[in-house]
């Protein structure tokens, strides 16, 4: 089966900087997708490449297993700037305007109002929407006509943690339907709550990629405390898993190969009398792994 978008050594250049340097993506139908990076990566400049609207320097790239196919971009809906309607108008109306542009079937509308959960406020001004939901309002847009991919660009950025909550519920509904989502976006939490794969971007070059739940496993850690400490810190360094040792807040926080298993660990202080009072497996989070990646040698 062909990946749904398959990107082959993409590059944009511009005279005083690389926006995107030889990026290799394959984003396989069904997933939701998170391109991965701060402000000024080469995110937005890599959707606008792959939604015709930026050419490419070098590179390329397909979707549907196809080059460059304008039917192919009827399969997409994408949602890249601010939401842009009328004030005056309902939400019905500018959704009615957006498909009418689309010439998609008006009747569609009540479809993607309850995908967004706006069923109940569709003869609601726009300009008496909350920013949440006038982002929810704007991805029921990109969502009429049923395409199977939707593209979204910092959906949650500048909404105050209800809007998060709520875009994050519409991004996994609409994922439920079988729609592939590439989603691109600094809010570390958001991607790895929401998304199966991610790929880590940083000055237009993908420093790391992969299953989302692979990439946070990167480190196996464990923090651990014991009322002889210096005892602790001897084992732990004589354990034969262990790969480095470090101390915070009054703890021993331990990386350990990633072949070795926490219980492995544990019956090894065991086995040499130390009595611990604190033992916690710790997950390393995508932020964590993200600032890690990104920061400067």
């Amino acid at each position: 089966m062909n990946p749904v978008l398959q990107i082959n050594n993409l590059s944009k250049k511009y005279p005083k900087l690389f926006a995107v340097k030889d990026l290799n993506l394959s984003i396989e139908k069904g997933s939701v997708f998170g391109l991965l990076g701060p402000n000024g990566s080469g995110k937005t400049t890599t959707l606008s490449i792959i939604l015709g609207a930026t050419n490419p320097t070098a590179g390329s790239f397909s979707w549907f297993g196809e080059t460059n196919k304008s039917k192919d971009r009827k399969k997409i809906g994408a949602l890249l700037e601010t939401p842009n309607f009328y004030d005056y108008l309902t939400a019905e109306n500018n959704l009615r305007i957006t498909a009418k542009i689309k010439g998609v079937n008006r009747q569609d509308i009540n479809r993607v109002a309850k995908l967004v959960n706006l069923e109940d406020r569709l003869s609601d001004k726009f300009s008496t929407y909350s920013l949440g939901m006038k982002q929810r309002l704007a991805i029921a847009a990109a969502l009429l006509g049923n395409p199977e991919v939707l593209i979204l660009d910092e959906p949650t950025n500048g909404l105050d943690p209800q809007g998060i909550a709520e875009i994050r519920n519409v991004i996994q509904q609409v994922s439920k339907n079988g729609v592939t989502i590439l989603l691109a976006s600094h809010a570390l939490d958001e991607v790895e709550k929401v998304c199966t794969h991610v790929c880590v971007i940083k000055n237009g070059e993908s420093l790391v990629q992969g299953n989302v739940k692979t990439v946070i496993k990167g480190e196996n850690l464990i923090e651990v405390s014991s009322v002889n400490k210096e005892a602790l810190r001897k084992e732990i360094n004589a354990f034969t898993g262990t790969k480095s040792i470090k101390e915070e807040n009054h703890y021993f926080v331990v990386s350990l190969e990633q072949t070795i298993n926490s219980s492995d660990f544990n019956a090894f202080l065991i086995s040499r009398k130390i009595v611990v009072n604190h033992f916690v497996v710790k997950k390393k989070s995508l932020e964590e792994f993200f600032l890690e990646t990104t920061s400067n040698d």
